[in-house]
């Protein structure tokens, strides 16, 4: 069964440049190893895209973005959602190819699949409901005209950690708004991507609307795109220091930006929190991708009143968690996606315990094969430890304590980065204060992970710019003409 889920799964996903319409070998000729992070197995090779790539790229969204842009809007419905159930059908091939490239559980890669999948339907439906207003100037000699156009070209580059929904998070409202783009997926896992792309020609799309390239180094195929000045539209998700190379970058062209850069999640516990419902919270807003998520809980901030009791029940949860290959049944979580992020979960692991920390379960790399890192409690971790203010990106809970909320509040935002929040409380007034001062972009409340294709994604500070999902998610891929009429 294994197996012929993997066939089905690689058999999605073509291995070229995506270009024009067109599948095609790199310029170079040059070829990308794609590794599945639970055997350390090739899976394919991919093509690599050079500057002439890029730059073929850029003309084929440009040469079709007039075209599209003067689409009717229920054209661009059709399709998205043709690509939605198109996906849907074969989503236990996606899934499957998800664990493969990426390491996540085939649950959790599901999850995915129906997330990343729902921007489609959703931009699908706002597509034919981008409307603009009239409205009487105050002085009543001007009649006011809104109307929304898309932006332009757009460039997306998009990480490793979710290869499907990232790709469809900024594929979705850009064609919905009637842009055009060239993604530049992740070097590691570039096969979702690609099947995405396969998925969206089979339903239609026009020729050059969607390029995709794959490359060794995202700079040897984005810096010649980023310099073209008939792009209007940059979008990325990843790190804030690359975030913040490529807003420089961006500068020259003026270019439309959405930055979803890094985070560093508090999860507050305070004292009267139901302890049921905050440990299954931290259990899935830990766990979920095997801790490799932008806004996974990171930093475990818990009343001392209730800390031994909390920690203990999760240290259970965490030590009772299977590791193992994310296409075997009864996993709980795979793999870190490579050796290098591996090293670096273990790296602030020691770094913690040699500052103080206890470690409650895990914490060891096992001997084998794989990128498997376990899960791990960490207690009495110091204030001051620098895993508290580092994005983690594995499956780690460091713990801490606190007594006031004047305290944790304090402490929470002190971190540059402001993502997502996470608070356990049964006091309403609590939840307001949180957030009316929680410096973060998105709070969950006695809940787990809240990403939905309906709502705005994104952060404040070091976290980027911009949102992604909801209305406000088509906004980004929309410049505003507005209209004056003598009355």
């Amino acid at each position: 069964m294994c197996s012929d889920i993997s066939s089905r799964a690689l058999g999605l996903a073509p291995t070229q440049l995506f270009i024009g319409g067109q599948w095609r070998a790199s310029s170079s000729g040059a070829t990308i190893d794609v590794v599945n992070p639970a055997t350390e197995q090739l899976l394919a090779q991919v093509a690599a895209g050079e500057a002439a790539d890029g730059r073929a790229a850029a003309d084929a969204a440009f040469e079709a973005a007039a075209q599209w842009a003067a689409t009717a809007p229920r054209v661009r419905s059709d399709i998205l959602r043709r690509a939605y159930d198109a996906i849907m059908s074969q989503a236990d091939a996606f899934a499957a190819l998800i664990t493969l490239e990426m390491g996540k559980p085939l649950a959790d890669a599901m999850s995915e699949v129906r997330y990343g999948a729902e921007f489609f339907r959703w931009y699908s439906e706002e597509a034919v409901r981008i409307n603009g207003r009239v409205s009487t100037a105050p002085e009543g000699t001007l009649e006011i005209l809104t109307r929304h156009r898309p932006v332009g070209m757009c460039l997306f580059i998009t990480p490793w950690n979710f290869p499907l929904a990232m790709a469809t998070r900024k594929i979705g409202p850009a064609l919905a708004a009637g842009c055009t783009c060239v993604v530049k997926p992740a070097t590691l896992t570039p096969l979702t991507t690609l099947a995405v792309a396969r998925v969206l020609q089979e339903a239609g799309l026009p020729d050059g609307v969607v390029n995709v390239a794959a490359s060794h180094g995202s700079s040897a195929l984005t810096d010649p795109i980023l310099a073209d000045p008939r792009l209007r539209k940059l979008s990325f998700t990843g790190s804030t220091s690359v975030g913040q190379t490529l807003l420089a970058q961006a500068a020259p062209g003026v270019l439309r930006t959405s930055m979803e850069l890094g985070g560093c999640a508090p999860f507050i516990v305070l004292p009267d929190a139901n302890l049921d419902v905050a440990v299954d919270a931290a259990v899935a807003a830990k766990v979920r991708s095997n801790g490799e998520a932008c806004n996974a809980a990171n930093t475990f901030y818990v009343h001392r009143s209730v800390v031994a009791e909390f920690s203990q029940r999760l240290a259970q949860r965490f030590a009772a968690l299977r590791p193992g290959n994310g296409l075997d049944d009864g996993v709980d979580i795979g793999p870190l996606v490579s050796a290098t992020q591996r090293r670096d979960v273990a790296a602030l692991v020691e770094g913690a315990v040699a500052e103080g920390a206890t470690v409650l379960t895990g914490g060891k790399i096992p001997d084998g094969v794989g990128f498997f890192y376990p899960p791990t409690v960490l207690g009495d971790v110091p204030a001051d430890a620098e895993i508290l203010r580092t994005e983690i990106f594995g499956p780690v809970a460091p713990i801490t304590t606190f007594d006031t909320v004047d305290e944790v509040l304090a402490r929470a935002n002190r971190v540059a980065v402001g993502l997502a929040g996470y608070v356990y409380t049964e006091s309403m007034a609590q939840v307001a204060r949180m957030s009316r001062e929680l410096q973060v972009g998105m709070i969950a409340v006695n809940t787990g992970p809240i990403s939905n294709a309906a709502a705005p994604f994104g952060g404040i500070k070091h976290s980027g710019l911009g949102r992604e999902g909801g209305p406000e998610g088509i906004a980004e891929y929309l410049d505003t003409l507005y209209i004056g009429l003598p009355r």
